[in-house]
């Protein structure tokens, strides 16, 4: 892939990334005035099941096509790559009508005895309907990924968001005095909508995009072995993450039926849990976005790598990937600790998201090695490490959940989250430099940048403090800028970032 083509598509899915998470928080914060952290409980709790169900959907499936779409393209075989998206579609429209009938007949028993909470059954009944459309979505993203074209992608994406929000601030002012249920019918009612629409948009682009295919080159693998390949790969990743979304969802129906244990109403439980997923936790994932985008376009890279047996493309460009998300992850990391509570009012002009920000923020850099391991080790056929490290870190929340929460409360919760993510991050982490060949240096990679970068937006926010700035945006702003930009300058001038590192992601 040339220089030019992976500068372009890192461009667009990270603009993409930061405009529709940006577009995600500031819409959170309109449900939050208009809802309560009450609402945003509920709807995260129904959100739960979504998330379950659509993992069944649609995940793996997408990751198997990039996969074998790449091989094949790798060839000059657009004909294998056509065929084995059409296979795709087959398997993940079965898997997702099946997944729609469990889902709608099911929604009465899911809200009464799993959610504990009838106000969820009507939204439960829409949802399913999106499924489908999921599916085929998912499937033609990791087509366009395989072909190193990320536009149709984005554009479907910011489409998609488009409509969601306006169908939902539309639909949920109209409900608004008919309480939460009928509010959040509304919302998951505008998330079908935009799914189904947004699938017809990449559909068209799927479609034009054959117009322009040449059906030749020869078959890596002949067709009867297509399905047992998506399936070798789909099947690990797809178990994993619908066990992991089942547990997690259980954990997620757990903690405010335990926080409510803890000498709380079950609405100030609700609302706890609420503001940790629901507002907190998307705040705290909005700086990765230029990670998952490169992330994202490394996956094929490192796979056609590894089929070609170039260890030591595929051992530097883990490290250096890996490097980045540990001195970005940093330096937020930090920024949050120090400026927590400013930034908790700012956004939802609430003090309590202030300080889970800040009780939250050291586990940032875990949370994005984390992500960014387990989406590599993916793209190195180990999807069945993945798995084990999901299903294993879940039964062990749930587990904590269950015996801490009761006397532990919120601190216990957020106590849970800090040992949860250590344990994976160290899991996926070591097994990718295991198998890989790739190092992490402790002094230059974390010791420092850790230092650095706490050192660094303190020294920031004293030096902002001497002036007479009022307004809470203009100071966030300014400390985001000072502090990253005196933290990378100290990295390039220390050593500890080289700007050959930074241009590899740029080369082929």
């Amino acid at each position: 892939m040339k220089k030019t083509i992976f500068i372009k598509n890192a461009l667009i899915l990270t603009l993409t990334s930061l405009l529709l998470r940006f577009a995600g928080i500031i819409f959170k914060i309109w449900m939050a005035s208009l809802i309560g952290s009450e609402g945003i409980g509920l709807y995260q709790l129904i959100f739960s099941v979504y998330v379950l169900a659509s993992t069944f959907a649609t995940s793996g499936i997408s990751t198997a096509v990039t996969r074998l779409c790449s091989e094949e393209l790798a060839v000059g075989c657009q004909k294998g790559a056509k065929k084995i998206l059409n296979r795709a579609f087959l398997i993940t429209f079965i898997i997702a009508f099946l997944s729609v009938i469990i889902v709608f007949f099911g929604a009465d028993f899911i809200a009464v005895r799993l959610l504990g909470d009838l106000r969820a059954t009507p939204a439960l009944k829409i949802l399913p309907f999106a499924l489908p459309f999921m599916g085929i979505s998912s499937c033609i993203r990791g087509y366009f990924i395989s072909k190193r074209k990320v536009m149709p992608n984005a554009l479907s994406q910011i489409f998609e968001q488009a409509v969601r929000i306006v169908l939902v601030v539309v639909l949920v002012k109209k409900f608004i005095t008919k309480g939460l249920a009928f509010c959040c019918t509304a919302v998951i009612l505008g998330d079908v909508t935009a799914e189904i629409l947004s699938c017809f948009v990449l559909w068209l682009f799927y479609k034009s995009e054959l117009k322009e295919t040449n059906p030749t080159g020869k078959r890596l693998r002949p067709p009867y072995k297509i399905t047992s390949e998506i399936l070798r790969i789909a099947t690990p990743i797809t178990s994993g993450r619908y066990l992991n979304s089942l547990l997690r969802t259980a954990e997620n129906i757990l903690v405010p039926k335990n926080l409510a244990k803890f000498h709380l109403s079950n609405s100030h439980a609700l609302s706890q849990f609420g503001m940790i997923k629901g507002m907190a936790l998307p705040v705290l994932f909005f700086p990765s976005a230029v990670l998952n985008s490169v992330s994202t376009l490394l996956i094929p890279e490192i796979s056609e790598a590894t089929a070609k047996k170039q260890k030591a493309v595929v051992k530097y460009t883990i490290e250096n990937i890996l490097k980045l998300t540990s001195l970005i992850s940093f330096i937020f990391a930090a920024i949050f600790f120090v400026a927590g509570e400013e930034i908790g009012i700012l956004i939802y002009n609430d003090k309590d998201v202030g300080f889970l920000l800040r009780a939250l923020s050291p586990i940032v850099p875990l949370m994005y090695l984390d992500s960014i391991s387990d989406g590599i080790l993916k793209g190195l056929d180990q999807q069945a490490f993945s798995f084990k490290t999901a299903i294993s870190d879940s039964l062990l929340r749930i587990i904590l959940i269950t015996v801490l929460l009761k006397n532990t409360g919120i601190i216990g919760f957020i106590g849970i989250m800090y040992f949860s993510n250590l344990l994976t991050c160290l899991l996926n982490v070591s097994r990718l430099l295991k198998i890989s060949g790739a190092a992490l240096k402790f002094i230059e990679e974390i010791f420092l940048p850790l230092f650095l970068s706490v050192t660094v937006s303190l020294f920031s926010k004293v030096l902002i403090s001497l002036f007479p700035i009022t307004n809470n945006l203009v100071y966030i702003i300014l400390l985001v800028l000072l502090s990253v930009a005196i933290y990378f300058i100290l990295l390039l001038c220390s050593g500890i970032l080289e700007k050959e590192e930074i241009l590899h992601y740029f080369r082929r």
